[in-house]
């Protein structure tokens, strides 16, 4: 009879801020066959855990080992305590995402980048981008926390857990309003007009949007297509090599305008919560 089992390779981690943190052997009868990075992290409530990284070797792939793995993973997580637990899986391991799903994970959200290219993007006739004044600022920031905190709660992220990240975020990357450092806050004009707002900002050396946004009364508009051409030029104007985003899973608009603008996904996130 073959047993997978998990083999801790050190201590249990612990932060003070309370996660936590261990690295595993998958063994199948005493045998090694890959590796779990397994953790948690504080939340709202009860911790959530994170499956960091999971490998099994070339030899034993293919015989269920990674889904007993897994399994035994999650069996951890909730020995920690945890009442969710999070994975994010390469856009290229597709047996890795076919895994997870098959697990019953569920893709909250991913990653897309466009690398660019030697000409700056041109903004159509009558649209220009512009700084956001201090007086915009607040107003902007208000909406901006509460859609986010709308897009994790509706993919089962408890509201105060969502307020707590949205307003760790903003206080992180926007301390000083307008002037925050590493921060461009923009408003796209057509024809003398405000129709939308950007906040671009740099992650890993690249260009990342962090909000974009069509006000309501111009939707449908090509407005947001031509935000997109703002970040890209400014992205460019600072010598970026590209522009990165997150888009939520089931904003079909926006996934829509990333592929069509020539955005691709590097990172699916997904979550699975334990009962």
């Amino acid at each position: 009879m073959m047993t997978t089992t998990l083999r801790p390779t050190e201590p249990l981690q612990r932060d003070a801020d309370g996660a936590l943190s261990r690295h595993y052997t998958v063994c199948v009868n005493s045998r090694p066959v890959g590796s779990v990075h397994l953790a948690s992290r504080p939340a709202s409530g009860a911790p959530v855990g994170e499956i960091r990284d999971l490998r099994i070797d070339e030899p034993d792939r293919g015989r269920g080992r990674a889904t007993v793995a897994a399994l035994a993973a999650e069996e951890v997580a909730r020995g920690w305590g945890c009442r969710r637990i999070e994975v994010s899986v390469p856009a290229d391991a597709t047996g890795a995402l076919r895994l997870a799903t098959a697990l019953g994970y569920v893709v909250r959200n991913r990653f897309m980048e466009k690398r660019l290219g030697a000409a700056a993007p041109v903004l159509p006739a009558g649209s220009r981008g512009r700084p956001m004044r201090e007086s915009e600022f607040a107003s902007w920031q208000q909406r901006a926390q509460e859609g986010y905190v709308l897009d994790w709660v509706t993919r089962g992220v408890p509201e105060a857990e969502a307020r707590a990240k949205t307003e760790r975020d903003h206080a992180t990357l926007l301390p000083d309003g307008v002037g925050s450092q590493g921060a461009q806050l923009g408003v796209l004009e057509h024809e003398g007009t405000a129709v939308g707002t950007l906040w671009l900002g740099t992650r890993d050396g690249w260009a990342f949007v962090y909000d974009v946004e069509t006000d309501e009364a111009y939707r449908g508009r090509g407005h947001g297509r031509s935000l997109m051409l703002l970040a890209e030029a400014w992205a460019a104007a600072a010598g970026r090599p590209g522009v990165r985003l997150n888009v939520f899973a089931g904003n079909v608009p926006a996934e829509r305008l990333y592929e069509s603008l020539g955005y691709g996904t590097i990172t699916y996130h997904c979550y699975k919560d334990l009962l």
